[in-house]
């Protein structure tokens, strides 16, 4: 099997680039993404727990991977809300899937959203991760929208060894992410 077309890019384009604009002495210097973390929260899980199963259902479909649902750590009354009850879903890409993910969002689903204009770039947490929020899960073709019967969203974190958010933006940027106004 072929490597993925972003890891070529990373390895042809993208790693000399990062090389030459941030001067690094090393190539284990240059920035690189670790994994993507996909998660999605189910609020209304608490009252049909049949929702966990179907989330979890379209984030396998989504990433072609084996998502797990997660647990509630602790209880809350007023939201009806007990200990270990399962209330969303995640999964955690590495690899080569984790580069045909990122090619198939940044090439197909976001251009699917509805009056995109580029992605937030205050999704940076100061450590060289970023996190996007997707509020529909049909703008994957993955997902059939005959068979949804809600709408719902997932965070999208994209966890890098860069030391800055500056370093992270350029090396997502290189990778085809659309941010919506360059004033970096």
């Amino acid at each position: 099997m072929a490597a993925p077309r972003l890891k070529e890019m990373y390895l042809n384009k993208v790693l000399p680039g990062l090389m030459e604009k941030f001067q690094y002495k090393s190539i284990m210097q240059v920035p690189r993404i670790t994994k993507i973390s996909i998660n999605k929260g189910i609020g209304a899980a608490v009252a049909d727990k049949k929702l966990v199963d179907v989330g979890v259902e379209e984030l396998c479909t989504i990433t072609g991977q084996r998502a797990v649902a997660t647990k509630s750590k602790n209880a809350i009354s007023n939201f009806k809300l007990r200990e270990n009850m399962p209330i969303g879903a995640r999964v955690t890409l590495r690899g080569d899937r984790m580069y045909e993910f990122l090619d198939r969002l940044t090439a197909v689903a976001l251009p699917r959203v509805r009056d995109f204009k580029g992605v937030n770039e205050k999704g940076f947490d100061g450590r060289g991760n970023y996190t996007l929020g997707v509020k529909e899960q049909i703008i994957f073709p993955e997902i059939s929208i005959e068979k949804i019967a809600k709408i719902t969203g997932m965070d999208i974190t994209f966890v890098t060894t860069a030391k800055t958010d500056e370093e992270s933006y350029e090396l997502l940027r290189m990778l085809g992410m659309p941010f919506s106004n360059i004033t970096h």
